[in-house]
């Protein structure tokens, strides 16, 4: 029934063909893509970049405590403050006399005493352990909690800074803190301090600006910066606050404290900071390695396993199987699968259609070198006629042959490169079965007995609405003239090639094409639709069909994503009264 044709023994080709030569230059460039075992991927290095950027972003700003350090030092100032004023009430209580001359208007005027105020800042400092100084009212120094005067002399205390503790490595660190602490945040702005010359109580050196402004009856605070750092702080604070007694100025006292309770609290916080940064940073190292593993490592075994099956010779190498981690990895993975297995389908059936093309061919050219080596040695003009017949026909069988080849090689191309069209499938079968009426009228005419009528062609009123397609036309009206060109050549005298259509259910658009032939020979069902084989009528002449036509039918339809398959047609009794091909179409 259908137009193929089991000629015996094949030609098969092996199962894999040798890879080509690699083209120049080709190798270097692959090779360079190769990783070295043991040295991370560059994606492993960006994410390990990416996610140690954004934590060293967050710990730096955290480590910058500018406002902390802000409000750290006004809370301070505030104490040292208070603490000012407290010195100043008791000062201006218990270290004031009564002043030796009198006033014109006979009131009494009170004034500083330099030895009572010596013993009050004395025991004052002992209990703050703060640096104050009490200055007259004229700006002269008069006593220094840090100098201690008696009968052998003056004993002035200072503090030095202190000494460098621990190994070399601990004192690198601190070091480099010291430094850092300078820059984050920038002291820079601060006014830098520098002690007046001469401290003794004779001298006349000009007072700080702090106590200027308290001799002038204003509370005075200012935060320096220290060129040599004391207790491993550049900060010092000062405070100043006018002594009075009813209102009047007698003096000021000055309140000088380290910045190293600030510098150790930040130290603290950033010490914390540091601690909790290093757990993060251990953590997002991990997580980071574990994240680029998951991605970088499938990555490159499929990479690898890609550029195996490049090089390699033969099918030993498959891509590895990743599709039950559920990401775009497995979905890469199973996609990779999937086209390496269609392209392993392709090249076998580019391998077997080679096969099948040698082995075709090789019968015709069989027959025409033995008919042309034995034309020339018979004389018989009868014989001789009849082997040039027998020559001619090869040939036309070699051509129609070609034709089909060339036409199939084609079609793969044709229907990767083509946009699909709505095309309309009962007008076409319409077209066709018209064409047919037309070409059965004029050979009817030319035979004019009417004897021996030709199978007709007779189309169903289509059924379930529009039935258009997306599709190729020129290549859907080749599947089906192949198809009705098939039922006529097994239909007898006057029976009946029918043509019908419908829109299935879910959309897709079914024909089926039936006729009145002998039917399908049992368990050849598939086998029909291969390449070359042929099952035709008793009486046809051998040769008139390639054997390819069901086959690039199949080809054609499976294209469009539809599908095709042949049966036999029954009869009350079992009996098969013909064939019908149905070919399915998705919804466009």
């Amino acid at each position: 029934m259908a137009s193929v044709t089991d000629t015996g023994s094949e030609v098969r080709a092996p199962d894999h063909a040798p890879s080509p030569p690699a083209k120049p230059g080709a190798t270097p460039r692959a090779a360079s893509r190769r990783r070295v075992r043991g040295v991370p991927s560059p994606l492993t290095l960006r994410i390990l970049a990416v996610n140690v950027l954004a934590l060293l972003l967050l710990v730096g700003a955290l480590l910058y405590l500018g406002r902390y350090q802000d409000r750290l030092v006004q809370a301070e100032l505030d104490a040292l403050e208070t603490e000012a004023r407290i010195f100043a009430s008791a000062l201006g209580e218990g270290a004031v006399q009564r002043a030796a001359e009198e006033p014109e208007q006979g009131q009494e005027s009170y004034e500083l005493s330099p030895e009572l105020g010596r013993q009050m800042i004395r025991r004052l400092a002992l209990a703050t352990e703060t640096h104050t100084r009490l200055y007259g009212p004229d700006g002269r120094l008069l006593s220094d909690s840090r100098v201690l005067t008696g009968s052998p002399g003056k004993i002035e205390i200072q503090e030095l800074p202190l000494p460098p503790a621990g190994d070399p490595a601990s004192r690198a660190v601190n070091e480099f803190y010291a430094r850092f602490i300078d820059v984050v945040p920038s002291r820079e702005n601060l006014p830098l301090y520098r002690e007046p010359p001469g401290h003794a109580a004779e001298s006349a050196a000009p007072p700080p600006p702090n106590v200027e402004r308290a001799l002038a009856g204003e509370n005075s605070a200012t935060v320096w910066r220290l060129a040599s750092p004391v207790a491993r702080s550049n900060l010092l604070l000062t405070v100043a606050v006018p002594v009075q007694r009813y209102k009047e100025v007698l003096g000021a006292v000055l309140l000088s404290r380290s910045g190293t309770v600030i510098d150790e609290a930040i130290r603290s916080v950033r010490t914390d900071i540091l601690r909790v940064f290093a757990v993060a940073l251990l953590v997002t190292v991990l997580l980071s390695l574990y994240l680029a593993g998951t991605i970088a490592r499938p990555i490159r075994k499929l990479a690898q396993a890609a550029d195996r099956l490049r090089t390699g010779h033969g099918r030993h190498t498959e891509i590895p199987d990743f599709t039950r981690r559920g990401d775009e990895i497995g979905e890469l993975s199973g996609v990779l699968r999937d086209m390496t297995a269609a392209l392993w389908a392709r090249m076998d059936a580019i391998e077997r259609f080679a096969a099948d093309v040698a082995h075709e061919i090789k019968n015709p050219l069989t027959s025409l070198r033995s008919a042309v080596e034995t034309v020339s040695r018979i004389q018989d003009p009868a014989r001789r006629d009849k082997l040039m017949a027998i020559i001619a026909d090869d040939v036309q069988r070699l051509d129609r042959l070609i034709s089909d080849i060339s036409n199939a090689s084609r079609l793969d191309a044709e229907l990767s490169r083509a946009a699909l069209e709505p095309v309309d499938i009962g007008a076409m079968l319409r077209t066709l079965a018209d064409i047919h009426h037309t070409t059965a009228e004029d050979e009817d005419e030319e035979d004019g007995d009417g004897t021996d009528a030709p199978p007709s062609v007779v189309i169903e009123p289509p059924r379930g609405g529009s039935l258009t397609v997306k599709g190729l036309e020129g290549r859907l009206t080749q599947v089906f003239q192949n198809l009705i060109a098939n039922a006529l050549s097994f239909s007898p005298p006057g029976g009946q090639v029918r043509l019908a259509a419908r829109r299935t259910p879910d959309g897709a658009v079914e024909v089926t094409v039936s006729d009145d032939g002998p039917g399908i020979p049992e368990g050849k069902e598939e086998a029909i639709f291969e390449r070359f084989y042929t099952e035709r009528p008793a009486g046809e002449k051998f040769g008139t069909h390639s054997g390819l036509g069901l086959s690039i039918s199949k080809q054609i339809v499976e294209a469009h994503g539809g599908t095709i398959r042949a049966d036999n047609r029954l009869g009350p009794g079992g009996e098969t009264t013909g064939a019908v091909f149905t070919v399915r179409l998705p919804r466009p």
